[in-house]
């Protein structure tokens, strides 16, 4: 086991092409309603994040998309793509209803993780990237990456 007392041993299950595609200007942690079943599927970090999204319907935020593998060993399984509700707070729901009226701009989940039991969501506000700022996110990265190589060769 771990030293820590409250070590958390489930996946943490991350979006990476959210970063790709899209920047995100604010993030916010929400809780997940989820089935038995879909919690013992997530700890064996059984889901897919890549399709889904988030919207904010009536007074409720609910999420869209998100493939969660049925769990073999459950009596009742469940519906892999239901829309699964996100718990946050009023004045939470209405600030990111606000966000989202400007066109361009969406909720996109970033990754799913356990926190002191509980599943939690971090949900991005995020705007689309076009292809010029996906080309230009790229040559960074090798640029860092190679700035990277070479100091780690001065030091040998």
């Amino acid at each position: 086991m771990s030293d820590r007392p409250n070590a958390n041993l489930s996946p943490r299950i991350t979006n990476r092409r959210a970063m790709h595609n899209y920047f995100i200007t604010a993030k916010l942690e929400c809780g997940l309603a989820l089935l038995g079943s879909e919690v013992k599927s997530l700890r064996l970090g059984r889901c897919q994040l890549a399709e889904s999204f988030a919207r904010v319907e009536g007074s409720q935020l609910v999420l869209h998309g998100c493939h969660i593998d049925p769990y073999e060993k459950a009596a009742v399984g469940h519906d892999p793509l239901r829309e699964k509700k996100l718990l946050a707070h009023r004045r939470e729901i209405r600030r990111l209803e606000n966000e989202t009226a400007q066109r361009g701009v969406t909720l996109i989940p970033l990754a799913i993780y356990f926190k002191k039991g509980l599943a939690k969501l971090e949900l991005g506000v995020a705007r689309g990237k076009q292809e010029h700022d996906k080309r230009e996110a790229i040559k960074r990265k090798e640029q860092d990456r190679e700035l990277r190589r070479a100091t780690m060769t001065h030091r040998k």
